[in-house]
């Protein structure tokens, strides 16, 4: 019960979840597809019966003109773990982590064309210097590294511009709570991502032995489903500077886990290129927060 009534430390503890999810996902010898769809469909479950004992009845007649925006984001977000779990399996986590992070980057470059926003030199600043810190995360010249390693970084930034777009979509939702939108947005995600599972790599839990039924219900009920009850709880109390600083345990938590845990190597060029991406996004954020 003190947990329930402690924002800050409700917010920590989802973020040290949401950073060791490379390390379950890596135990799942599912198709990225197939695990996103579990993942929806056992975060949904768990959100609506969160929903239920709370009380907190969804207000359809008001919402009803943003349901396509809200059917758009859920595919988007679908998708967008699609990427990421594609990336953990061609790079580290750390890197793949790092890569994804360069979301709200994305959305700090989309707001003037989209909202008519106009970027301050501080914008620009941390614009030029996160890109820089993807450029060095790359390895550009090192060759000993692959392709795949490459091919790991190009499926990170795809899921940081699909998440991109879910933050920017959500931007145009005004009539829907932060919990019951991401609740819509998971059912959406489900009714898009069954036919696209049915169509590539199909239906296959029958395969998984114990640990890998462990790490999936893992990942789905405490990743996806109480995580995410916990991190929209702590947000309504939290203030969003605070709330801003906080987030970034999530990436921190990832590298830790990647170089400790999993034994992945991480340049210091690498290195060099998180702490750029991190910083000056936090940077940004800090300041936004503070408007």
């Amino acid at each position: 019960m003190k947990l329930l009534k402690n924002p800050r430390l409700m917010l920590i503890i989802s973020m040290v979840v949401f950073g060791s999810l490379g390390l379950f996902v890596r135990n799942i010898p599912l198709s990225s597809g197939e695990l996103a769809l579990y993942r929806a469909v056992m975060a949904s479950v768990m959100i609506g019966a969160f929903l239920l004992v709370t009380g907190q009845k969804i207000p359809f007649a008001k919402i009803k003109k943003e349901i396509p925006l809200l059917l758009a984001s859920g595919v988007a977000m679908g998708f967008n773990w699609i990427f990421l779990f594609q990336a953990y399996k061609y790079t580290t986590v750390s890197v793949a982590t790092l890569s994804y992070y360069f979301a709200p980057v994305i959305v700090t470059v989309a707001c003037p064309v989209l909202f008519k926003e106009k970027m301050t030199l501080k914008q620009w600043i941390c614009f030029g210097m996160s890109t820089l810190g993807i450029v060095l995360i790359t390895g550009i010249g090192d060759l000993s590294r692959g392709s795949s390693h490459l091919t790991g970084i190009l499926f990170g930034l795809g899921a940081a511009v699909l998440y991109a777009t879910v933050i920017l979509i959500n931007k145009f939702i005004k009539n829907v709570d932060g919990i019951h939108r991401t609740f819509l947005q998971f059912l959406a995600a489900v009714i898009v991502l069954v036919p696209y599972v049915l169509f590539t790599s199909g239906i296959n839990l029958g395969t998984l032995n114990t640990k890998g039924w462990v790490n999936l219900l893992i990942v789905g009920l405490v990743h996806t489903g109480i995580t995410y009850c916990l991190y929209f709880s702590s947000l309504k109390e939290l203030p969003g500077q605070k709330a801003a600083i906080l987030s970034y345990i999530d990436p921190l938590v990832a590298v830790l886990v990647s170089v400790t845990v999993l034994g992945e190597d991480m340049t210091v060029p690498q290195l060099i290129g998180g702490v750029m991406i991190l910083g000056f996004t936090l940077w940004n954020e800090i300041s936004a927060s503070k408007k």
